[in-house]
């Protein structure tokens, strides 16, 4: 931004500097503001103000300097947080967990100080610095790689000392700081307690990192600052077989920036060092030589730290899930590294794994699925364990949560080292990506992550419509290849180019309706899709109220449902089957002989209806996997109202095609029904789907699918010719992303014209 005076740019730059936790020296802060400690004060005062994390990069300054360690850090904020009589839920995720580390108080333990301080005696409120405690609880972790440093240390501390304390600070002074795991556990917990010394967490380019399944992870909400938004990114972007350094060339964001932030992860202990270090412990940590030897690893590996108190005074959890660290630490070696196939996924997923209250080790790995934004393969088989103890006893919704991990079990299964799906034949590792976490990373970005690690990606379906999906031709992508695919602008297109479909009305953002439109009569209950969200089922009686309100803020998809009861829908998977649908009378497709068949009466299946035709002569259905939606509107009773929708028509009875409408289509791997998943996985295997040949195809009509649609959205808009030249051009953008660093993708395109479709024919209307 231009400036027009000189200090409001030096004002700016202090600014920029403190927002981001910058060091004074080095840096061009020191031109403008001359006072170092006046500098780190305000620092810390924005930091604390904003529920920022520690600045641990600057432990050097701040408990040398200032003599602000972490835990009088966090103790100030929970005071303050705790007079203005904010919410638990006011700390930011990180800063949550760091001050569940060091002061032991998590989202039960902070409702509890809240109350003791809200009971007033005489008339006054007790103050909440007397309910924090008093020092870091007793076994914070320490891992011996871990750098232990001298802080402030005045006459009356040493004085306050031991002979095993003072010969520890001695040797700090002589020597800078040396390895934590070279000096007495005891001595070096009792020192850190009283804020005489700081702890650093090393990492260097060359370091390989391991996420394991969060443990202790609060979550409460994002701030947005610079360093949880750098914390996340890597979080999604990072493996153990890519090295720091190289992470960093990756995100092309400065190295230091990174460390830190691995520094972070491995100091809460969401991540762990890979690669070893020789040290030559103090006797002290001999204990550990047990816990080790349990994991087959020897003394240098320790990578069980010392084990954190798990009452119920420090977690909020009774029962802490139990992870399987010994498969955690039965890592692949980096030489054999090979990329692997990437099984996209959407918020929706890690909710029906939480919510469902499944076990306390799926909700401990959906938490990792959200946060991280990724689940590796090295983590799948503790993973597919806890999914295997789910029984399907559930009923009403619930039973829909319960299918969604049937269903994730048995695709994870499926793609999991299957050598049929693998060009080279031998099989692949799969890893778990959340769409929101790559959307997290610029377009270039995400291309360089998603093209080091994996060669073929899989779309879970169907992918939420407030979810962009990741627009990728390398690698190749099974799955919807640009957001407009899997927006409600597809359902028109369908309908427009097969002339078939219920009863739609897209009326634009602040659009009043008097009455409902005439064609809307004869049913029972609509279905309403505002923007970028899912489809509702409603009562025609009491849809006017709500549709108006919906059009207040948003565009809306409004469609006819049923006419009495639930609508009849089936689901038809692609690629089609290659059925006999006029099949002679007595033969089924088994060859089992079966009584005589009217002539005149043949066999109806969903999989030949003419609409399906049409389509797909548009849409290629032979390269690609996915399903489409058949619904019954016309149908006065519903005879499957507590039964869930067939895959194919072969399980109902088809009078005619006319009674039959194309609802929507979604491309990718379904999760909601075990059957359609099913027929889906066995399709990609037998049509050979993930060959090289017809990837390459399916990148070419997918291409040609994007610049159909997108043509059709710009000729359905009030827009400028130039402006629809320019949206014809964005299924070309979307596929460019890839090759062309930093293009910005278009964002779905907003209605600017009252749409109806009649039941055969697309036009506009004036409302």
């Amino acid at each position: 931004a231009v400036v027009s005076t000189q200090s409001t740019g030096e004002k700016a730059v202090v600014e920029y500097n403190v927002k981001n936790q910058r060091r004074w020296k080095g840096s061009i802060v020191r031109q403008v503001l001359k006072d170092e400690k006046k500098y780190y004060q305000d620092l810390v005062d924005y930091s604390r103000a904003h529920l920022m994390l520690y600045p641990y990069h600057l432990s050097d300054v701040m408990v040398k300097g200032l003599r602000i360690t972490p835990f009088v850090y966090y103790s100030k904020m929970m005071e303050s947080i705790m007079e203005q009589e904010r919410s638990y839920d006011s700390l930011p995720n990180f800063t949550a967990a760091d001050c569940l580390r060091l002061l032991g108080i998590g989202r039960n333990q902070y409702i509890d100080m809240m109350n003791q301080s809200r009971n007033r005696r005489f008339f006054r409120r007790r103050p909440a610095s007397v309910l924090l405690p008093v020092k870091p609880i007793s076994l914070t972790i320490f891992e011996p790689y871990w750098t232990i440093h001298i802080g402030l240390v005045t006459e009356d501390d040493i004085r306050a000392c031991n002979t095993d304390e003072k010969s520890v600070i001695d040797k700090l002074i002589d020597s800078g700081g040396c390895k934590v795991g070279t000096l007495d556990k005891a001595t070096c917990a009792s020192l850190y307690c009283r804020g005489l010394v700081y702890i650093l967490v090393p990492v260097s380019d060359s370091d390989l990192i391991i996420v394991p399944p969060l443990e202790n992870f609060v979550m409460n909400r994002v701030m947005g600052d610079y360093f949880e938004t750098l914390l996340y990114k890597i979080f999604v972007s990072i493996d153990e077989h890519t090295k720091v350094g190289d992470l960093a060339a990756v995100l092309e964001v400065d190295v230091e920036l990174v460390k830190n932030a691995i520094s972070m992860y491995i100091r809460l202990g969401f991540a762990k060092k890979k690669n070893k270090e020789s040290i030559e412990f103090h006797k002290s940590w001999a204990n550990m030589m047990g816990n080790e030897e349990v994991a087959g690893e020897d003394m240098s590996d320790y990578a069980a730290p010392l084990e954190r108190e798990t009452s119920a005074d420090v977690f909020d959890s009774k029962e802490p899930p139990v992870i399987d660290k010994v498969a955690i630490l039965k890592q692949p070696s980096v030489e054999g590294y090979s990329k692997r196939i990437a099984f996209l996924f959407d918020s929706t997923l890690t909710a029906f794994l939480m919510m469902g209250n499944l076990s306390p080790g799926i909700k401990t790995h959906a938490v990792t699925m959200f946060e991280v934004g990724k689940l590796s393969d090295e983590s799948l088989d503790s993973f597919l364990a806890e999914l295997a103890k789910v029984h399907d006893t559930a009923e009403g919704e619930a039973k829909r949560y319960f299918d969604h991990a049937f269903t994730l079990r048995d695709t994870i299964q499926f793609l999991r080292y299957n050598p049929a799906i693998d060009p080279a034949g031998t099989g692949v590792g799969v890893d778990l990506l959340r769409c929101e976490s790559l959307n997290s990373l610029d377009a270039s970005t995400c291309s360089r992550v998603l093209n080091k690690n994996y060669h073929l990606l899989i779309s879970m379906a169907p992918l939420s419509n407030e979810v962009r999906t990741v627009s990728s031709s390398s690698p190749f992508h099974i799955g919807p290849p640009v957001p407009e695919v899997n927006s409600v602008w597809l359902k028109l297109w369908m309908y427009h180019i097969t002339g078939c479909g219920p009863v739609t009305f897209l009326l634009v953002k602040g659009t009043r309706l008097l009455h409902l439109p005439p064609e809307l009569y004869p049913y029972d209950r609509l279905m309403i899709t505002t923007w970028g969200h899912e489809s509702t089922v409603v009562n025609t009686s009491n849809v006017l109220m709500a549709l108006n309100e919906a059009l207040s803020h948003s565009a809306v998809l409004l469609q006819a449902y049923s006419r009495r009861n639930e609508a009849e829908i089936v689901y038809v998977t692609f690629p089609l089957e290659k059925t006999e649908v006029n099949s002679p009378a007595g033969v089924e497709e088994n060859g089992i002989e079966t009584p005589e068949s009217p002539v005149d009466n043949p066999k109806l299946d969903l999989q030949c209806h003419p609409a399906l035709e049409k389509l797909g002569d548009w849409v290629d259905l032979e390269h690609s996997c996915g399903y489409v939606t058949f619904i019954n509107t016309s149908k006065q009773f519903s005879d499957r109202q507590d039964e869930s929708p067939p895959i194919s028509s072969s399980n109902v009875e088809i009078t005619s095609y006319d009674d039959w409408k194309l609802l929507d289509m979604y491309f990718g791997v379904p999760l909601f029904s075990t059957e359609v998943n099913r027929h889906v996985c066995e399709v990609l295997l037998s049509r050979e789907l993930c060959s090289e040949s017809s990837l390459r195809q399916l990148t070419d009509s997918h291409r040609k699918l994007v610049l159909y649609l997108l043509d059709f959205i710009a000729e359905k808009q009030l827009v400028p010719m130039a402006d629809e030249e320019m949206l014809s051009n964005a299924g070309a953008k979307s596929f460019a992303c890839q090759q062309m660093p930093g293009l910005a993708l278009p964002p779905v395109p907003y209605p600017t014209r009252n749409l109806m479709f009649s039941g055969t024919a697309l036009s506009e209307i004036i409302v």
